[in-house]
């Protein structure tokens, strides 16, 4: 009997082992087929698309959407009519600083900043410098909504780099476009006479609303922010423009700190661009240059009489005025060169003026007021 119930036991036993074994099985073939689903899907994007979803996905919600109303004049009418604008901008910090062109929020009488979430704040301007077309913006939303974006080295770029642009073209938020490099070293008129240097040219698409933006590399890291387009329609043509990051991490923390640009002064208010250097010819009455003892236009006045009237006449006597050929032994020829080098100082620094004065070469050393 004993023997019976051995031999129905060794029966049951295979069928056993299968019921308990056989769930596993199909669970690990289950897995192992998900698994090689899963790398089939990564598989089949190529390496520059895989660098692509990842630059976006890591920086997207560092962008931001800035619309603003602001109040047009209707001279003719003597009415002001509401006006909207769109932009965009990058989150600085977890302290609510919003990067963005200062053309975007200019003359803005509201300014709303859109999270990656839908969530919208008020801004407030913090700074501007038109100069640069920079301005800083600060929304008091939770750190946990921010998403700060790196900044990156402008001055490691090489034509031919590839670069990606984030932005809201025609509203359309956190729009992604990929392109390279077309050129480095641009310039762009700006504000007060002045010109933009060290401007990235790029091929990317941009388009109404994308200023503001982050220009971004392989990393991920901001070399730039979205600025310009050349084009007579005011749609893309595949020529636009970025604001270099090292200009950015220059001017930035002074508009958090002062809210402007402290540049270095020296007091000269007018030149005069020859062939040979810049002529002198107004200084600020006792300021740095003045105080050096350059020179400019004087002006002469001289009493007439005819008859029984006194008139006085005023000449002006450029004679005097001096040349300005160099500023620390850099040879200068226009305007521009003048005050590139000039905005490259602090107040308080000391520089050397070369001036041609009576046939003369004469080095003048200048130390640089502030222009507050």
């Amino acid at each position: 009997m004993p023997r019976f119930w051995l031999l129905c036991l060794m029966a049951l036993l295979p069928g056993t082992l299968f019921w308990f074994t056989s769930p596993p099985r199909v669970y690990r073939l289950e897995a192992m087929a998900q698994e090689q689903s899963v790398k089939t899907s990564v598989t089949n994007l190529t390496v520059e698309e895989q660098n692509n979803i990842h630059v976006y996905e890591s920086v997207n919600r560092a962008v931001v959407h800035i619309t603003t109303r602001s109040v047009a004049d209707e001279t003719f009418l003597r009415l002001e009519t509401p006006t909207e604008g769109s932009g965009s901008g990058s989150v600085l910090d977890r302290q609510g600083h919003i990067l963005t062109n200062f053309h975007v929020v200019e003359e803005a009488t509201q300014i709303q900043v859109t999270l990656y979430d839908g969530q919208s704040y008020r801004a407030q301007l913090v700074g501007q410098d038109p100069a640069n077309d920079i301005a800083v913006l600060r929304i008091e939303a939770p750190t946990e909504r921010l998403n700060p974006v790196r900044l990156g080295d402008s001055s490691q770029l090489k034509i031919g780099q590839k670069i990606f642009a984030i932005g809201n073209p025609f509203g359309l938020e956190r729009t992604l476009t990929v392109g390279i490099i077309s050129s480095l070293n641009r310039t762009l008129p700006a504000r007060n006479r002045r010109t933009m240097k060290s401007i990235i040219q790029i091929d990317a698409a941009l388009n109404q609303g994308n200023s503001g933006g982050p220009l971004l590399d392989s990393s991920g890291q901001l070399v730039g922010m979205n600025t310009a387009i050349a084009s007579r329609t005011g749609q893309n043509t595949g020529v636009g423009f970025a604001i270099p990051a090292n200009t950015i991490k220059r001017v930035v923390p002074q508009l958090i700190r002062n809210g402007r640009i402290i540049r270095a002064d020296i007091g000269i208010t007018r030149v005069y661009q020859t062939e040979e250097g810049l002529m002198i010819a107004r200084m600020t009455p006792g300021g740095p240059a003045e105080k050096a003892g350059l020179q400019g236009f004087r002006l002469l006045r001289r009493q007439n009489r005819r008859g029984p009237f006194v008139f006085e006449e005023a000449r002006v006597d450029q004679s005097h005025a001096d040349l300005i050929i160099a500023v620390d032994q850099r040879k200068i020829v226009t305007v521009e060169d003048f005050l590139t080098l000039i905005d490259q100082k602090k107040p308080g620094d000391q520089v050397t003026i070369t001036v041609i004065r009576d046939r003369r070469k004469l080095d003048i050393p200048v130390v640089l007021g502030s222009d507050r």
